[in-house]
């Protein structure tokens, strides 16, 4: 049995502990200070240390449950696509496949996607089941987004996510420093200027996602917006690298958010994140749009 005594302002303070690891890690935090009369040494000369840390609250609750319920969203709307691009796939030889291939002219580089690819996920001959699903959740995918959109809208939040002057350079800035060519980052607020610039483009591509999409399901009724992407088959065209557009930025988005750490994500998850104490406050620029 070990007892631990230190003085705190003239304090004892015993502690007990049974194993001796404690006792020398506790003998380290220790803080001697000399015995005082407190009388003579009011708690107001006394100097409190100053954090170097605080907590700020990022992203809002609205934010949070938008982006959160976009992500299964996303991933059915891409594997029911999926299902319906084997049917544009079959017979491969009967069809040029002008959308679904990269090349010039009739010289084709490579196709999305090869046989092996859709037997080993087992997609063909489920195109009904593509059709049904890509349908019903492009309703839900419209109407996040477009929440979304009103929200930061009508919050000011959009101040924060769109791109300003010097975006471009901070991006490339920052670029650099995940190439390890750079080591210190651009100044901040609440995103930085290649989140800036990244966060914007998934939008400008969630509406043309959608725009594409309304073209091929409704080339007839909404013959104008299908003119307006150039015709039924660039419209195909402009959906599938969307999409595939959409893919990389999920996995850089997922990539980076590893690389960001256990912070990062929380504030995702519970909208704080720990940040330095000199860091610009987000509430305050918040309260200052009001």
């Amino acid at each position: 049995m070990n007892f631990l005594c230190y003085l705190d302002r003239g304090c004892v303070v015993r502690i007990w502990t049974q194993h001796p690891a404690c006792v020398k890690l506790m003998t380290d935090m220790a803080v001697q200070l000399p015995l005082s009369d407190t009388k003579t040494s009011p708690a107001k000369d006394v100097e409190q240390p100053r954090a170097s840390i605080r907590l700020a609250y990022k992203h809002p609750l609205a934010i949070r449950w938008m982006h959160w319920v976009n992500f299964p969203v996303l991933f059915i709307m891409i594997w029911s696509g999926l299902l319906i691009y084997w049917n544009d796939s079959d017979n491969a030889h009967q069809y040029a496949h002008q959308v679904y291939r990269v090349g010039i002219g009739r010289f084709t580089l490579f196709r999305f996607f090869p046989p092996w690819f859709y037997d080993k996920l087992h997609v063909p001959n489920h195109v009904t089941q593509g059709l049904s699903y890509h349908f019903l959740f492009f309703w839900v995918f419209a109407i996040n987004g477009l929440l979304y959109v009103a929200f930061t809208a009508f919050s000011g939040e959009w101040r924060f996510l769109l791109p300003q002057r010097q975006s471009l350079k901070d991006a490339i800035q920052v670029i650099l420093v995940d190439l390890h060519v750079c080591k210190e980052l651009p100044a901040q607020t609440k995103y930085n200027g290649a989140q800036r610039i990244a966060y914007t483009s998934v939008l400008v591509m969630g509406a043309g996602m959608l725009l594409t999409g309304l073209a091929i399901y409704k080339p007839t009724q909404a013959h104008w917006l299908t003119t307006l992407c150039g015709g039924y088959e660039l419209a195909r065209w402009l959906h599938f690298w969307i999409t595939i557009s959409f893919l990389g930025f999920f996995l850089l988005h997922v990539g980076q958010v590893v690389l960001a750490g256990w912070n990062n994500f929380r504030s995702m998850v519970s909208g704080y994140e720990i940040q330095r104490a000199e860091a610009p406050s987000l509430e305050k620029e918040r309260e200052s749009w009001r």
